[in-house]
């Protein structure tokens, strides 16, 4: 039961991330403006009542609970912990909840002097700002998350694919190793040349909306030090 509901959770949250990471890869043709024109539409999809609560947030919870569950229960984990899918698993679980907390929850601060950054003012520019303002901290963690999440989702598949597919398809096409490589190079690689170009261009926004900006990004305990 634990392994479908692990399963049947992967395909909505590989959705959520192919279009959330759309608007960045869209960086490497428009800069910041594509990526926020490309974001805002995505959020029609991940960011409405019903898509944010069942379509995002609950898939991103039972996916590792479920996963975590299973670990616990099972009198033989069908895999240790020092697994390549175990370690990218839960490593991007913490990540991915930073992330959420730090451009979701943090933002939306009612108090001063954030006072609730509205969605039409979060966008492109407040990662513009991130990366600007703390470099290493901000390349690590986005990298970092894409690269988590592309190599677990690479492991899922293979994993996913034997169990129910296999049987009617045959294996799946490739090598383990080419399959990885091409996942890791094929998810990070546009990402991280998208926002390079972010990155370099010039911060657009006003000094009040960049101190809401900088004290949005310190109540994360990843931009605290």
């Amino acid at each position: 039961m634990l392994t479908r509901v692990a399963h049947g959770s992967a395909p909505f949250i590989t959705t959520f991330v192919l279009i959330h990471l759309t608007a960045p890869v869209m960086g490497n043709l428009g800069g910041t403006s594509l990526a926020s024109q490309v974001m805002l539409l995505g959020r029609e999809y991940y960011q409405t009542p019903f898509g944010e609560r069942y379509l995002v947030l609950a898939p991103l919870i039972i996916h590792p609970l479920s996963a975590l569950l299973k670990r616990v229960l099972s009198p033989k984990p069908a895999r240790r912990m020092s697994s390549i899918l175990s370690i990218t698993g839960y490593s991007a679980a913490v990540v991915v909840a930073l992330h959420y907390y730090t451009h979701r929850v943090a933002p939306m601060d009612p108090g001063p002097p954030i006072y609730a950054v509205g969605p039409s003012e979060l966008d492109y520019e407040y990662v513009k700002f991130g990366l600007q303002e703390w470099p290493w901290r901000s390349w690590l963690g986005y990298l970092g998350l894409t690269a988590c999440v592309a190599w677990h989702a690479t492991e899922g598949m293979a994993i996913i694919w034997n169990t129910w597919m296999r049987p009617h398809l045959g294996s799946l096409p490739g090598a383990k190793k080419s399959r990885t490589v091409g996942a890791i190079v094929g998810g990070v690689l546009p990402v991280a040349t998208g926002m390079l170009f972010i990155w370099r261009e010039p911060l657009m926004v006003f000094a009040s909306h960049a101190d809401r900006f900088k004290t949005a990004f310190s109540k994360s305990p990843f931009y605290w030090f």
